[in-house]
């Protein structure tokens, strides 16, 4: 259940009252595990997979209303602002523009307190937060075009702009750094309410990092850039049954020699960034660190380019030294060798299994439910899916009859139900489904449809769902699995 999907009257879900009553629903309904999308700023596309830092959170989940709670807002600054007349969907555009604009007002009266908790976040968070800070404020000033865009100086940080620039953008500076303490001052509260009740946060951390961040502009030795820091190649993923041209996402690809010289602690820094989010990490296209797809920058399609061998077990090695303690899951979905799957195994992190997955005809990878292994995750479908519902309209009709005979599903009106009962009787160590499967809703509440830009990450639970109800049933479910 993504944050953004949550209900709120200001058009977005928020870290507010609709998070705690979700949590609630979750002790209720006697699940131990929320799993989210990533949490960080959105950059071009809204994609939560594109963000502009790896370790900022996103403004738009800072709860107005907590605010004002708290003095720095008044009612009539928020409350009568368009968000949007949808509450099923997000309307990012009104959104984009309006509530910058609100959490700067909420920023200005909080900078004028002079707090000590807020002047200690800033040197705690200094690492990445001041050049975050820097790099908003300049692509704000820039009409938001991407870093690669700006004029020479400010692009290629040459040190007399960017001292230059600290004193011109002090005030938006100082702003930018405020809202990231509001955010992260929310989502403490949160995830130790959540603590509370016995419920643990499963993040999801991409792979990659987009080429428009904080990240690759302050770090681009990093990344497999030239001189002039344009990309040499792009990430992506080759074609399959799915896509025929492939997946392009274009961010820009590690310098693996690079990292590993100092042990990879870009990685490990980046993994103890995550760590003050959340409890369980799941690592997105975990394959990229056996091998990865590597597409010439330029290119239109993804069909052009090549695996390229990635820093593998020795990577996760060095993660798992740094940070012995922290749980992971790791995302081993596509096209796997059998390299990868080793790799998997010598890591000891949990895979995935995808029911959607382990019964399209396509996909001859995935393994039948009476297979799933213990240390792996059973999921009904993930945000790239669409719903169970949906699928059931859309898949082949074979892929589909061969569900219902296996999960004995002799009435339509019963399919979720029955394959989330035979998800939770599967051998897998934990079973996560998308809330859109347990609200039984059909594809058009579906979070987002792989290779394409338009009518993604938009879908919201309606306000008026009945969740009292719905964790009767899901608790049911799960005391007749022992789960």
């Amino acid at each position: 259940m993504p944050i953004a999907s949550l209900p709120s009257p200001y058009g977005i879900g928020t870290l507010g009252q609709a998070a705690y009553d979700f949590i609630d629903f979750l002790k209720d309904a006697k699940q131990t595990y929320w799993q989210m999308l990533p949490v960080g700023p959105l950059s071009y596309g809204d994609s939560p997979y594109s963000s502009l830092s790896v370790y900022a959170g996103n403004p738009y989940f800072v709860d107005f209303e907590m605010l004002e709670e708290d003095g720095l807002l008044k009612p009539d600054e928020y409350r009568n602002i368009d968000w949007g007349n949808n509450p099923d969907k997000i309307d990012y555009g009104k959104i984009y523009e309006n509530r910058m604009k609100v959490l700067s007002i909420a920023s200005k009266r909080g900078i004028a307190r002079g707090e000590l908790e807020y002047k200690q976040f800033k040197e705690d968070k200094s690492e990445w937060l001041d050049d975050f800070a820097l790099y908003c404020a300049v692509k704000r000033q820039n009409d938001m075009k991407s870093w690669t865009e700006w004029p020479d100086d400010i692009k290629l940080r040459k040190p007399e702009i960017m001292d230059l620039k600290r004193q011109e953008l002090a005030e938006e500076i100082e702003i930018y750094k405020y809202v990231q303490y509001l955010f992260f001052k929310q989502w403490n509260k949160m995830k130790e309410y959540a603590a509370q009740k016995g419920v643990q946060i499963i993040g999801d951390i991409p792979i990659y990092t987009a080429m428009d961040s904080a990240d690759v502009w302050a770090g681009p030795h990093w990344f497999q850039l030239d001189e002039r820091n344009v990309p040499v190649k792009v990430s992506g993923v080759p074609p399959d049954a799915f896509t025929a041209d492939g997946q392009l996402w274009g961010n820009p690809l590690y310098r693996w020699d690079k990292m590993e010289e100092d042990g990879y602690r870009w990685w490990i820094n980046r993994i103890k960034g995550t760590l003050s989010l959340y409890d369980v990490i799941r690592i997105d296209h975990f394959r990229g660190f056996e091998s990865y797809w590597a597409v010439p920058y330029g290119d239109a399609t993804a069909k052009n380019g090549q695996w390229v061998k990635g820093p593998g077990i020795k990577l996760i090695n060095a993660l798992k030294e740094a940070c012995p303690d922290t749980e992971f899951i790791a995302e081993d979905l596509g096209f796997l060798t059998e390299d990868v799957r080793q790799m998997l195994r010598a890591s000891g992190f949990p895979g995935m299994n995808v029911l959607q997955f382990s019964f399209d005809a396509r996909d001859k990878s995935d393994a039948s439910p009476n297979d799933f292994i213990e240390n792996s995750i059973c999921y009904t479908g993930t945000h790239d899916n669409t719903t169970m519902r949906g699928w059931k309209h859309e898949a082949d009709g074979a892929d589909v009859r061969k569900m219902k005979k296996f999960f004995h599903i002799h009435f339509w009106d019963n399919f979720n139900w029955k394959v989330i009962d035979g998800g939770m009787a599967t051998k897998s160590i934990l079973f996560v489904a998308q809330m859109q499967d347990y609200l039984e809703l059909d594809s058009d509440a579906r979070i987002n449809k792989p290779g394409t830009l338009q009518g993604n990450w938009t879908w919201r639970m309606n306000p008026d769902v009945d969740l009292k109800a719905l964790a009767v049933r899901i608790k049911e479910v799960t005391i007749k699995n022992n789960r």
